[in-house]
């Protein structure tokens, strides 16, 4: 038995998109006169979608005011549509990770809690054509996660089973994703969230950068 499956977060683990995320939100709230955050601020607030992130951006006391936050969140989709790619790239060492993995033989998906058009797009633009089998995002029917329901479809289009599959992302959510769906997961500290937070989420295995995804599957290789 070999790994034969990896599913990627996009958001921090593949590519840095904290910038156009961060600009769009204060695109949004600069719109309707309300206080923009520092991209550090926006960076704590990603991790469960879009409208999440919008949702924290707002005034503490605006919240739960669900028409302002869907036309803030309408603003922001709007302004990331034309600047999702502005300042976005994709992380040093990551093209020759993927690359390598894909040379393996090793099935690659991509699973984040953004939108799939917007999702879509960037891998489509970041990274060489059929580099990935697919790419999952939100408003494909499927719940967000943590919850494993869209990890364990992948992994059943993989045709491999949970013993021979990984997932790799930045965040506690990715790890709970991961352990939801009965897989190990290695976490980035190169992301949004720090080696410590990683690491008190449970992370099976821990990467400073991104050549030890290699190295920590290569062990496991060695393992399974």
């Amino acid at each position: 038995m070999t790994l034969k499956s990896v599913i990627f977060d996009l958001d921090g683990t593949l590519v840095d998109t904290a910038d156009d995320l961060g600009d769009s939100v204060s695109a949004a709230l600069n719109q309707l006169g309300l206080p923009t955050h520092t991209i550090a601020e926006y960076i704590s607030f990603v991790g469960n979608g879009t409208l999440m992130l919008v949702k924290r951006s707002l005034p503490e006391n605006l919240r739960d005011d669900e028409a302002l936050l869907n036309r803030a969140h309408e603003l922001f989709c709007d302004h990331y549509a034309a600047h999702y790619l502005d300042k976005s790239r994709v992380y040093d060492g990551i093209l020759e990770v993927v690359k390598a993995l894909k040379d393996a033989g090793i099935k690659l998906y991509v699973l984040t809690n953004k939108p799939y058009q917007f999702a879509s797009k960037i891998i489509e633009q970041c990274f060489p054509s059929g580099t990935f089998d697919l790419v999952g995002g939100s408003g494909q029917g499927f719940p967000r996660k943590p919850d494993p329901s869209y990890e364990n479809h992948l992994i059943e289009l993989s045709g491999v089973s949970k013993s021979e599959t990984i997932h790799i992302g930045d965040s506690g959510t990715d790890i709970e994703t991961a352990h939801n769906a009965g897989i190990k997961c290695i976490a980035c500290t190169w992301g949004f969230r720090s080696r410590q937070s990683l690491i008190d989420a449970g992370a099976d295995f821990i990467a400073d950068e991104p050549r030890e995804i290699l190295e920590i599957s290569g062990r496991l290789n060695s393992e399974l």
